[in-house]
């Protein structure tokens, strides 16, 4: 079900767009994708799927299409297999085989619907193999509601099994979560050196190690807002969590203040470069590069209220977002930011059927959303993009990432007259 939160309490004059919409249409790809993704990148990860075959073959196409480079151990579990009730004995022979592997240093179990509902039981698995780490992942994609958040408990479940809780932490040390455009740590790490603070690590990334140190970091920064499981996993060893991500001109500067507290690191530094990043920021802002244009937001990667603050700033309407994760606290400041900057709805756990009852209801000049969404506006002569592919590739933090997502915009938008040829090309 979808997760409204209105500006009032009289939804239907808030949102009149949603009145009667249907639900009936897939929205995202299979959630158990987002921990298959995770876990077949970490060095030594040996992954093992309990899954019946035809999800077996789809997960496995789809990691291998997003360069995972890695064969996936599993059983063939059929009809046949499956009504026989020896699914406990086919996981435990899995994992086995994925013991065996060449350069195996730990062996994820990734449970899926039909293990799950099956009665697949965590007491009966091994807890190692050859010293080989054994860890159960469950993903049941009626339990999780999209790849994201998938992510986040494949990340806390490793993490359980390998975070240092023995070392003292780190001073001065900063721990990024989120799958993020490689440049963007390394322009975060500049800025935080400049405050006396650095990044210890990126994860979820390529190497156990980075798991081990996570739990050594002074603090952690959650810069995308669906990593709930492991965030909560960080503060229960006592690490210090800082909220919200260094998004443009008012984020980054917001930011930054509040990791130089959270690092205790010398106030009069901290603000120093703080002004200074921000100065940059209204710099580029300062001739509202979107001045005048409409843009919708939507995807299924999460982190989509992040973007649309960045059009905002950059002087672009953004009256509606929509994005499969769930509400929380870590949403919680992106989604009061847009409200107050004129982001009209804010759609949580969105079906296609939201986003085009908004197109329906404004005239947008950009749509940024799924490739379904975006096909459907390029038919109506709109400019539109894919989120994922298109944006994901892109820095997104600080000045530098600001930049490069609204020069990215307004290079869109200068593509309009094409639409329209396009449009009368077909009629």
């Amino acid at each position: 079900m979808n997760e409204i939160i209105p500006l009032h309490t009289d939804t239907a004059s808030q949102e009149p767009y949603k009145e009667g919409a249907c639900k009936l249409h897939p929205q995202t790809m299979c959630p158990a994708f987002g921990a298959l993704r995770v876990l077949a990148r970490l060095e030594g990860a040996q992954p093992a799927m309990v899954t019946d075959t035809g999800c077996l073959y789809g997960l496995t196409f789809v990691s291998h299409f997003y360069a995972a480079r890695k064969s996936i151990v599993a059983p063939e579990l059929g009809t046949a297999e499956l009504s026989s009730g020896m699914i406990q004995e086919a996981a435990n022979a899995a994992i086995i085989e994925a013991a065996s592997e060449p350069n195996v240093s730990v062996i994820p179990v990734i449970s899926l619907c039909v293990a799950e509902t099956a009665g697949l039981a965590e007491e009966l698995l091994p807890t190692e193999i050859d010293g080989k780490p054994v860890v159960l992942v469950r993903v049941p994609a009626y339990a999780i509601h999209s790849h994201p958040e998938a992510k986040d408990l494949a990340l806390a479940a490793v993490m359980r099994r390998f975070v240092d809780r023995t070392s003292p932490p780190e001073p001065n040390t900063l721990l990024l979560i989120g799958e993020v455009f490689p440049a963007d740590p390394l322009m975060i790490d500049g800025v935080l050196r400049k405050m006396g603070g650095r990044v210890l690590a990126t994860i979820p990334g390529r190497s156990v190690d980075e798991l081990r140190m996570a739990g050594r970091a002074s603090a952690v920064a959650a810069l995308h807002p669906f990593y709930r499981d492991t965030v909560s996993l960080l503060r229960e060893r006592g690490v210090g969590v800082v909220s919200g991500a260094p998004i443009g001109a008012d984020g980054s500067a917001a930011w930054l203040r509040a990791v130089g507290t959270a690092l205790d690191l010398d106030e009069d530094v901290v603000e120093q470069v703080a002004e200074e990043e921000e100065q940059t920021a209204r710099d580029v802002l300062a001739h509202k590069p979107l001045q005048g244009s409409t843009i919708l937001v939507s995807g299924y990667e999460g982190n989509e209220m992040l973007y649309a603050r960045l059009l905002v700033e950059g002087g672009a309407r953004v009256p509606y977002v929509s994005t499969s994760i769930g509400q929380s606290m870590l949403t919680a400041a992106d989604e009061a930011w847009l409200r107050s900057h004129g982001t009209e709805a804010i759609v949580y756990r969105k079906a296609i059927e939201d986003d085009l009852a908004a197109m329906e209801h404004w005239a947008f000049d950009l749509v940024i959303g799924t490739t379904t969404l975006a096909a459907h506006a390029k038919e109506r002569g709109i400019p539109a993009v894919y989120y994922t592919n298109m944006l994901s590739v892109r820095p997104l933090f600080l000045a530098g990432g600001m930049i490069a997502s609204i020069a990215f915009a307004q290079d869109l938008m200068n593509r309009k007259p094409i639409y329209n040829r396009m449009l009368e090309f077909f009629q």
